[in-house]
């Protein structure tokens, strides 16, 4: 299965289980008890904060993938030739010092997405997640100022 379906899988999954929790909500207010109404409520919030997560999630996804594109169809995406450890991870020492160039192209040009694009993959490379995706983030920022 490829990730696009898994995820479509998951986001409907998600949506029918938000809304048969939000039916539940209005059951819940519809009872007339205060208690009940004041649950139904909070249950009905929470789904709605989920979907929103969710949508986010789907839009950033997207939009790292329209940059992934466009980089790959410019000829400038990152070569991923790090040596990889028998289990198929990265070898860290490796990713390290191929994260030093791509920091320093970044330095020398803040402005530019497809920098913090290939920083944000040099990042996931040394195995810092939250950095890659603020990395990311950055790059889309920028291409959409553009």
């Amino acid at each position: 299965m490829t990730a696009k379906r898994a995820v479509a899988v998951i986001a409907i999954v998600f949506i029918a289980y938000a809304g048969l929790l939000g039916w539940r909500g209005v059951l819940l207010i519809g009872t007339g008890d205060p208690v009940a109404i004041v649950l139904g409520v909070a249950v009905l919030v929470i789904p709605l904060i989920g979907l929103y997560l969710v949508w986010r999630e789907l839009q950033f996804g997207r939009r790292t993938e329209a940059l992934a594109r466009e980089l790959a169809e410019s000829g400038g995406l990152p070569v991923d030739d790090l040596p990889r450890r028998p289990s198929g991870r990265i070898d860290r020492a490796a990713a390290d010092a191929a994260f030093t160039k791509y920091q320093e192209e970044a330095e020398a040009a803040p402005d530019d997405w497809r920098v913090w694009f290939r920083l944000s993959t040099a990042y996931d490379a040394a195995g810092d997640r939250k950095r890659a995706r603020a990395s990311m983030r950055t790059a889309i920022e920028h291409r959409t100022q553009q």
